[in-house]
């Protein structure tokens, strides 16, 4: 692989990280449930607009 194809490769998979992440908060708000995060070091429990 090239340079640039790992960099494209890399921008796609960090957009899908992002995106998974928009997803998940979005159902925790719609199923009312709570998301575990780690937050400085510690793991936490949160609702998801407290993100």
């Amino acid at each position: 692989m090239s340079d640039r194809e790992i960099k494209d490769m890399q921008r796609r998979i960090d957009q899908g990280i992002v995106l998974a992440q928009e997803r998940l908060v979005e159902r925790s708000r719609l199923f009312n449930s709570t998301l575990v995060v780690n937050r400085g070091g510690r793991v936490v429990e949160l609702l998801p607009d407290e993100l």
